[in-house]
């Protein structure tokens, strides 16, 4: 049985956080500093699309997923739906 899916933009926004900090660690990158750097990315946009803290677009969603050679349909059917603690 899938656990609840997330309702609130605030709770998405950090379960796709959680996921896009998943791949960056399954990449090798211990640090977002390092990943930023590496990938062209403004480190502080990227840290906060990982906190959740940014007001994701699907133009900047589907960059960070380029970069990691997945598809929108990808990402979301790989993330577990879990509860994401405030």
């Amino acid at each position: 049985m899938k656990a609840a899916r997330p309702k609130d933009w605030q709770t998405i926004s950090k379960f796709i956080g959680t996921g896009l900090s998943k791949l960056r660690k399954d990449k090798g990158f211990d640090t977002v500093k390092d990943f930023a750097v590496k990938y062209k990315l403004p480190e502080i946009q990227y840290w906060r699309m990982e906190k959740g803290k940014a007001n994701l677009t699907l133009k900047s969603l589907s960059k960070v997923l380029n970069i990691h050679r997945k598809s929108f349909e990808d990402f979301f059917c790989d993330l577990d739906y879990a509860p994401v603690r405030k």
